[in-house]
């Protein structure tokens, strides 16, 4: 091992700092370093450790950080707050990635890609004892077998409900002695009247019959419940064919539960043996990683972790990385590893298989879609702790796939609606931050237009609405949105060119069919993934517009059709009609109501005049 003294002697003018020159004394020391493998540390000017590296070649590497100035604005952040550098050789490379994650994890330093997820996860632990416990926990204190980790708390559990449902366990916290058992110190308890334990406290189960049930219990654990599934068939058919169907039943039972388990949770088509897989995603500047085990394509081990990015590290690196720490963490045994692409490190005793197909790259793509939960998890929970990062999340993938200047805080859609060109209505639906804002919708009825013509009706309304919000000052929103295709889009643009707005708010159009989003002077249009949340409030907004459009259509087309028909009866004014509306409410009830109930509301004569012109003969 090699190093430098410790003083910090920071001599570097502004000029250096500016430009990501080295001072005399950290040049020279740049200039001693060896071309071999190590890990180097740079120092502020307090002494503290702001980064920590590895190197293939320490003087080579060392050296990219002083001879330029950097695309990324953290890295030149960083070059100008070094005042001096430690270092230390090492043997290989692996080596000296072993040492940078060990002095990562003691010095946190500032400028580092720091694991987020270094968090206790669950084990399940058999116990040294006499009579072995098996249970869940996070605290390793107890001596015995620990298997795990477990990041997923209910796969956990399902195991241990699993070996609790097959074998007769003890639960209990006595400390057992021979001597104790011999003696019957200890009390029988409830679990051992309901048939979940064998009676181990008194004696009734030897240690060995005991045992036999703990290797089973190992088996599970270990993840070998595929052979424990055949040798339980093996054992039941064994008993039926003597006839001992009292014992073959009780196998079925454990059977049937082995066969259920293994239906949920083993790989059909995985490899046997024992298998290693890492898969990787990014999202934003962190990178997630799963890591999993499996045994006869059961998975006995699964972590997450996750990495942020500070100075736009490769993904190779993070995965040399995260092997790295499992190695450490779970003493990961040498062999094969399944991965999506290869480390930059090379592991002694690993290698790297990139599987194309069949039954590995269906272990791999499964803790693909581990890290993609793990990921959708994350965000869950950070949106209902912060309901307002799920808004400004949503606010900034709508600007990027609506290619807006600014985020869409404030949206406004717009439907046209009548049937056989009667009563044509416009409506006009608002969202704010992503969600309906119902107090702000407005109907337009359309005054100008004579007949079905969607086009004049669609420049109407918009007309109507951004001329009044103007004259008012009133804020314009920052995209609206027309349903229809190519023709409703270019009737808003002439709209929207008349009231010189054109280019100051956002415009786009919809069809129906296809969820083809238009752009003005495009021809072609945009297909979003249909899983994408810009796509879903899209959606919403076109759906509320059509609701709030055709409710209103409704309900003026129902009154005109209800003053028209009484209008045509001779002798019933416009007053008797508002009075006979206010107590039937609508023309079907008025039509079902008996001569009686309207002459109270209108007398008896005009009563049978209603009754004859409205009740079928």
């Amino acid at each position: 091992m090699g190093g430098l003294e410790l003083e910090i002697v920071p001599d570097r003018t502004r000029d250096d700092i500016y430009n990501n020159r080295p001072g005399k004394n950290l040049r020279d020391k740049i200039l001693a370093l060896p071309e071999k493998p190590g890990v180097y540390m740079y120092l502020d000017k307090q002494g503290r450790v702001i980064y920590v590296g590895k190197a293939k070649r320490l003087k080579r590497r060392v050296s990219s950080y002083f001879n330029r100035r950097h695309d990324i604005t953290r890295t030149n952040l960083l070059v100008r707050n070094i005042a001096d550098m430690r270092f230390i050789v090492v043997a290989s490379e692996e080596e000296a990635l072993h040492l940078e994650n060990a002095m990562i994890k003691e010095y946190q330093p500032r400028y580092n890609v720091l694991l987020k997820d270094d968090k206790s996860y669950p084990w399940i632990v058999v116990t040294n004892e006499l009579y072995p416990r098996v249970f869940m926990t996070r605290d390793k204190g107890e001596k015995g077998r620990y298997y795990g980790p477990y990041t997923n708390i209910p796969a956990a559990k399902t195991v241990l409900q699993l070996i609790r449902d097959i074998y007769p366990l003890r639960s209990c916290l006595h400390l057992f002695t021979p001597e104790g058992v011999k003696g019957n110190k200890y009390r029988l308890c409830l679990d051992y009247h309901i048939g979940k334990c064998g009676g181990a406290c008194r004696g009734m189960v030897t240690p060995e019959v005991y045992g036999e049930t703990v290797s089973q219990v190992r088996r599970i654990l270990n993840g070998d419940t595929v052979s424990l599934e055949n040798h339980l068939k093996q054992q039941m058919m064994s008993h039926a064919e003597k006839l001992e169907f009292e014992k073959a039943h009780e196998l079925k039972l454990k059977y049937e539960l082995v066969q259920k388990y293994n239906a949920k949770s083993v790989i059909p088509v995985a490899a046997t043996g024992d298998n290693d897989v890492f898969a990787y995603e990014e999202e934003g500047e962190y990178s997630y990683i799963n890591f999993m085990h499996l045994h006869n394509g059961a998975v006995t081990q699964s972590v997450n972790l996750g990495y942020r990015r500070l100075f736009g590290e490769s993904r190779e690196e993070i995965l040399s990385m995260a092997v790295m720490e499992i190695k450490v963490r779970f003493n990961l045994a040498p062999g094969r590893v399944v991965v999506p692409f290869k480390p930059d490190v090379e592991f002694e005793g690993m290698s790297f298989a990139i599987p194309q197909r069949g039954a590995v790259k269906k272990m791999l793509e499964m803790a693909h879609k581990n890290v993609l939960q793990y990921i959708a998890d994350k965000e869950k929970l950070a949106e209902k702790l912060n309901p307002d990062r799920a808004v400004e999340k949503l606010m900034e993938r709508m600007k990027a796939d609506f290619r807006l200047s600014e985020q869409p805080r404030h949206i406004e859609c717009f439907d046209n609606s009548n049937i056989q060109g009667t009563n044509p209505v416009s409506s006009c639906v608002v969202f704010r931050n992503g969600k309906p804002s119902k107090k702000d919708y407005r109907h337009f009825l359309i005054k100008t237009v004579e007949g079905p013509d969607d086009f004049a009706s669609m420049k109407e309304a918009l007309h109507r609405r951004y001329s009044r919000l103007m004259s008012e000052g009133e804020g314009l929103p920052q995209l609206v949105i027309v349903d229809g295709g190519k023709g409703q889009l270019s009737a808003a643009v002439e709209t929207f060119e008349e009231l010189g707005i054109r280019g100051k708010v956002a415009l786009i159009g919809i069809a129906k069919r296809l969820e083809e989003i238009y752009f003005p002077g495009d021809s072609l249009p945009l297909y979003i993934d249909k899983k994408s949340p810009s796509l879903r409030v899209v959606q919403h907004l076109r759906d509320e517009a059509h609701r709030f459009g055709i409710t209103h259509h409704r309900l003026r087309r129902s009154k005109s059709q209800t003053v028209s028909a009484l209008d045509s009866i001779k002798g019933i004014g416009p007053a008797t009609s508002r009075e006979l509306m206010r107590k039937f409410k609508s023309l079907k009830r008025l039509r079902e109501a008996s001569e009686d109930a309207i002459a109270e509301v209108v007398g008896p004569a005009k009563a049978r005049l209603i009754t004859t012109a409205l009740k079928p003969r």
